[in-house]
């Protein structure tokens, strides 16, 4: 293994405990997140779609911005401990909040640190090739989940002791942690120095142009786990099973994030994709049609892997998709305009949960998905270096 491997090695090994810590605070939240916010401070599921929505569209800008700035700055590393550090003082907000309209605030501090992202990803990608890029991400995805699980077993075994504020408070630590590591650990790479004329649409090729609209489609109805985990307690799931839930599909998707990385660097990533689309529609037609407690156990189980999946080989596709010179733009421009999407995809979910019946938000996301499998046929993946 010569030098540039040994550092990209070590430098893929430093984000990903990043990534372990930070999802090891954060999901001692989101655990518990959905019931927080309509049992603790009395929100409905409009509301509770409308934040989550929210959040997912501050994702997306941030990640768009920060990558146009990291292209054009030709800087990635103060983007990542930044970005972590937003977590860390949303959560400290959160511990603060007594009605459902303060959490909006905190929870666009929250989302406005996945600015990391979109620079992180496009360090990844430069520092893998084409034979084990999805592996890394693979990687990423993996300790992202574990940190996630390690979360989950932390609020169910310590929830009933400290209670939704002090389990807050505690969850910004791990965030703390993640800034000193990008901050002490990682080094900027030198890029050469050219005029950087920006990102945009007509940069990118019809491929990607098809990538960026069937997942824009299938986003709409791609909407928040907190209506998985709502339906299981109307469904007669106990309070205290329902992080448990949450727990089993972060196992799952942590459990298969490399399993699939691999796959999709040994097979293609569309045929991962397709995957991914699979799980999510058999979700969907568990919730619709079987409604029994046994089904929405496998469910979740599903949904997992559908997570696992798609985390994994969609960053990949895109990274080689977009322009090598412009990837932190490309990986950005894309997370925004998905995320943007998500926005009203939660808020409709609820609508149609709250006016019609907890099925319609199913039949709805499933109708996108089989749209977004057959413009899936129409992408062709590059092979980039």
């Amino acid at each position: 293994m010569d030098q540039a491997q040994k550092e990209a090695k070590k430098t893929v090994g430093v984000f990903a405990w990043a990534s372990f810590l930070n999802d090891f605070g954060s999901d001692m939240i989101y655990s518990v997140w959905p019931l927080f916010v309509t049992g603790v401070l009395g929100a409905d599921m409009k509301i509770l779609g409308l934040i989550d929505g929210l959040g997912d569209a501050i994702v997306s800008v941030s990640q768009a911005v920060s990558g146009y700035l990291s292209d054009k700055l030709k800087k990635r590393k103060v983007f990542i401990w930044v970005g972590y550090a937003c977590g860390m003082l949303s959560r400290l907000g959160y511990a603060t909040v007594g009605v459902w309209g303060w959490l909006i605030p905190f929870r666009i501090l929250d989302r406005a640190g996945k600015m990391r992202g979109a620079p992180r990803d496009a360090i990844i990608a430069d520092l893998s090739e084409r034979s084990n890029r999805a592996k890394s991400f693979g990687i990423l995805r993996a300790m992202d989940n574990l940190g996630a699980v390690c979360g989950i077993l932390f609020s169910i075994a310590f929830f009933a002791f400290l209670g939704y504020r002090n389990l807050f408070l505690i969850a910004a630590i791990p965030s703390a942690i993640s800034v000193i590591l990008i901050f002490l650990f990682v080094k900027e790479r030198g890029t050469e120095k050219k005029v950087f004329k920006g990102f945009v649409f007509e940069d990118a090729s019809v491929h990607f142009k098809m990538f960026l609209l069937l997942s824009s489609i299938f986003s709409l109805g791609s909407f928040s786990y907190s209506f998985l985990l709502i339906y299981a307690k109307q469904f007669g799931f106990q309070t205290t099973f329902i992080p448990i839930l949450y727990l089993l599909f972060t196992a799952v998707a942590f459990a298969t994030s490399i399993p699939f990385g691999k796959l999709a660097d040994a097979i293609g990533r569309k045929s991962v994709l397709y995957l991914s689309f699979l799980s999510w529609g058999l979700v969907c037609v568990a919730f619709i049609v079987l409604q029994s407690t046994i089904a929405i156990v496998i469910s979740f189980v599903m949904y997992g892997l559908h997570r696992g999946a798609m985390d994994t080989v969609q960053r990949t596709l895109v990274s080689e998709l977009a322009p090598k010179e412009f990837r932190a733009s490309g990986l950005g421009g894309f997370q925004m305009v998905i995320g943007l999407c998500a926005l009203p995809a939660s808020f409709i979910a609820g609508l149609l949960w709250d006016s019609i019946s907890v099925s319609a938000p199913f039949y709805f996301s499933l109708f996108l998905t089989i749209i977004s499998s057959i413009l899936l046929l129409l992408v062709k993946e590059e092979t980039v270096p």
